[in-house]
């Protein structure tokens, strides 16, 4: 036997180490997402020179100066941004600014906007002062600004782009200011930015990485040309910049004039002190809710492109000044379908729940979740790896929001003292038609209607959710208004925001209801529309004590007619809502037909219909022990049915007169409260008729399966069609979905062989 010795004789010398050291920093390949970076939602300890500020002495006083002072800059940066943008999110409010300590943590939000940016833009600017401060190529200086999008490196989605530029003074980096719009348009495979198409990550459109777009006060043309070549609204891609670089100026030179009044140490000091004291803050308010575990199963029921069940779990754990947020057992990602998100995306909208529904009066801060532990597994859809697909990233993101945002209701329920109201889950769904496309004007473009920004409210204990409010993610944002559209694109909301009757989740208190849309195109060559949303099959979001949840929203389609030549005959037929078309089919040559809510972009024809319908808050409480009064109000408006009201809230009076039956009432709701007692079961004996050992064998599922979190249940594809696997997660092979096209020509292929055997057999027994 031979032995072969392959240990090095020799150990390098100090200069060889050297020369082998910068071959390899000179020949890296390729700079991909930094894991420390990413997987850290920490604060940054504090540097020597944020020792030496605060050591300089902090006036109290004089902080909240400062920070009063920086909330007027961003907000009128803000307002510039909403004032000034090209794109549908900026008009409407879907943007936020902020400034950062030298490290990245955000010190302060604008007070409108999108919270949940304060979760996420630490993630790239780390990666700027990693990468680049000392990189000869790019470096750090006065004027310049870092552009970039990319989730996988910090961001909520890919259809947000965020400015950033640093502040320097007297040679030294003191902070950062940004500006972030959602923009909508990015070069995805479908128009829009948000495509629910995407099958590769090559397909989400531009993914950019933090680089330099301004160089020392100027534009970089060079890049500007590339980005716009890489999208089908140049315009848009442009005049944007150019608002977000502008904004961004105006609040540096806000925050100048404040460095000049104070000096540099008190404002260095400011952004720590704010820094720390949320930290500190945050534990304090841990400290008071009850120890325990707390949990929430969701779901999502498509692909959006084919129907399957996905699990996203959470656990909340307290003790103590500790919390724990646990993700473990959520459903595998699957490496051809839009719905994956990075975990940064998904703890943005928990930062989203924190700061809006937690502790709305914290300043809107990075610390606010600096304390909180989060544990989750890479590999799952809500904390995808690199090579995910996720166009869709916002489905498993906002299941991060409802989770927290519910949890805590539970949690802070019995707390003595509050900061916000206990409320019932607020819709979280993308209920709207992103659209592209040539308009009246000959322009290519891409974007979406702002109505997402109509999610209906979730109950309260004390009173009903409010109809189609503002979205989850942006209190102060707007829904958009079709004449302005109108004269920018080629289609029509026919309905535009009529309240759906019954749409609301039933409760002691009712959730806020959502409205409808429907819309055609008319007078452009190639337009087409799509929809981003899941829930068509399974409710989305829950209520609470007793409540309902929202209902199930299939999108419906009139193809096949022009409903503009219809409405010019006969201006009669522009009474139109969802249920009268569908029930009624008033265009006789018209195919009607629902579906679920992932449409990938569909091209549509001179007035074909599209409706969608928002979903609706949770409900709060029993429906038994709703007012009566209230539901006759309700019935008074036509908010809902006489099936509602008599079936869900047992309620009785007299159809011609809405007057209340009181004695009637109260022996129906006596009644239906026995028929529950007669439905009951005792615990032990419903669990065993109800729960089983596994998901039906025919429902593709993905997630664990009962108590035992590390364990993953999973449908996979192979050459003898979908298995059932079971496993850890790091075990389970990977997960791919079939072409639905493929998996229909095999079907119709199978279907014309049986159709040809049958054939055959009647041809040789007539010979």
């Amino acid at each position: 036997m031979t032995i072969i010795d392959d240990t090095p004789t020799t150990r390098l010398t100090p200069q060889e180490q050297q020369w082998v050291d910068d071959f390899m920093d000179e020949t890296t390949l390729f700079l991909g997402p930094d894991p420390l970076i990413m997987r850290s939602h920490r604060i940054a300890g504090r540097t020597a020179r944020e020792d030496e500020a605060v050591a300089a002495g902090v006036d109290r006083l004089q902080v909240e100066r400062i920070r009063k002072r920086i909330a007027g800059a961003l907000d009128e940066g803000y307002e510039m941004c909403e004032a000034q943008g090209a794109a549908p999110g900026a008009k409407w409010g879907d943007l936020t600014t902020a400034i950062y300590t030298a490290q990245g943590d955000v010190s302060y939000l604008s007070c409108h906007g999108v919270i949940a940016f304060s979760a996420i833009l630490h993630h790239p600017i780390r990666y700027i002062m990693k990468y680049w401060k000392d990189e000869p190529t790019v470096g750090i200086h006065p004027g310049d600004g870092f552009i970039h999008n990319d989730a996988r490196f910090g961001n909520v989605h890919n259809t947000d782009q965020s400015m950033i530029m640093p502040i320097f003074r007297d040679g030294e980096l003191v902070a950062w200011v940004a500006a972030t719009i959602h923009e909508g348009e990015n070069g995805a495979c479908e128009p829009g930015g948000m495509p629910s198409g995407s099958e590769t990550p090559f397909d989400d459109g531009l993914r950019m990485s933090p680089f330099k777009i301004v160089e020392q006060g100027q534009l970089r043309r060079d890049l500007l040309t590339f980005l716009q070549h890489s999208v089908r609204d140049p315009k848009l891609q442009l005049a944007d910049l150019k608002v977000k670089m502008t904004a961004v100026r105006k609040i540096i030179d806000r925050i100048d004039r404040v460095i000049d009044e104070v000096g540099v140490d008190a404002f260095i000091a400011a952004l720590r002190i704010t820094v720390e004291d949320v930290d500190t803050e945050v534990r304090r308010r841990i400290a008071e809710l009850p120890d325990g575990t707390y949990r929430m199963d969701q779901f999502m029921d498509s692909t959006l492109k084919e129907n399957i069940l996905i699990k996203f779990a959470c656990a909340i754990t307290v003790k103590g000044d500790h919390m724990t947020i646990d993700l473990r057992g959520t459903g595998p990602e699957i490496l051809n379908r839009a719905i994956n998100s990075p975990l940064c995306s998904v703890k943005s909208m928990m930062m989203q729940a924190i700061l809006a529904f937690w502790w709305p009066d914290l300043p809107r801060c990075t610390s606010a979740m600096s304390c909180i532990d989060i544990i989750s597994d890479e590999g799952t859809w809500a904390d995808a790896s690199y090579d995910a697909p996720m166009g869709q990233s916002l489905q498993a993101s906002f299941r991060g929001f409802s989770a927290l945002q519910a949890l805590y209701s539970r949690m802070s329920f019995s707390t003595p003292h509050k900061y916000s109201n206990v409320v019932a889950n607020w819709f979280n769904q993308i209920n709207t038609f992103l659209w592209g496309g040539i308009t009246q004007h000959g322009d290519v473009v891409g974007n979406l209607c702002a109505d997402l920004n109509g999610m209906p409210g979730g109950a309260k204990p004390f009173r009903d959710g409010e109809d189609a409010v503002s979205p989850l993610f942006c209190a102060m944002a707007d829904t958009a208004e079709q004449e302005v559209m109108e004269e920018e694109v080629p289609f029509m909301q026919l309905v535009s925001k009529r309240l759906v009757r019954d749409n609301m989740g039933f409760g002691k208190f009712t959730g806020g209801m959502g409205y409808e849309m429907i819309v055609a195109a008319e007078g452009t060559p190639q337009w087409g529309f799509m929809t981003v949303t899941s829930g068509a099959k399974f409710s989305s979001i829950y209520g609470m004590y007793g409540g309902y949840g929202c209902g199930t929203y299939p999108l419906a389609m009139v193809k096949g007619t022009n409903v503009y030549e219809h409405i010019r005959q006969d201006n009669t037929k522009f009474d139109l809502s969802i249920p009268k078309v569908m029930n009624e089919q008033p265009f006789p040559e018209g195919r009607y037909s629902t579906y679920h809510m992932g449409l990938q972009f569909d091209l549509a024809k001179d007035g074909e219909l599209y409706m969608i319908s928002q979903g609706a808050g949770g409900g709060y409480g029993d429906p038994l022990e709703r007012d009566p009064q209230a539901v006759i109000r309700d019935l008074e408006l036509d908010r809902i049915s006489r099936t509602v009201a008599e079936d869900i809230f047992a309620v009785r009076y007299d159809p011609a007169t809405l007057r209340l039956d009181a004695e009637g009432t109260r022996q129906a709701r006596a009644e239906a409260r026995r028929a529950r007692l007669r439905r009951g079961k005792p615990y032990d004996e419903f669990v065993a008729g109800f729960v089983t050992a596994e998901p039906p064998v025919e429902l593709p599922y993905y997630g664990s399966w009962g108590a035992d979190h590390a364990t993953i249940t999973a449908t996979v594809y192979g050459i003898d069609g979908p298995q059932r696997v079971t496993g850890p997660l790091a075990e389970l092979p990977p997960v791919m979905v079939p072409d639905r096209r493929e998996v229909k020509i095999a079907q119709l292929e199978r279907r014309l062989h049986e159709l040809e055997t049958k054939h055959g057999e009647r041809v040789h027994r007539l010979a």
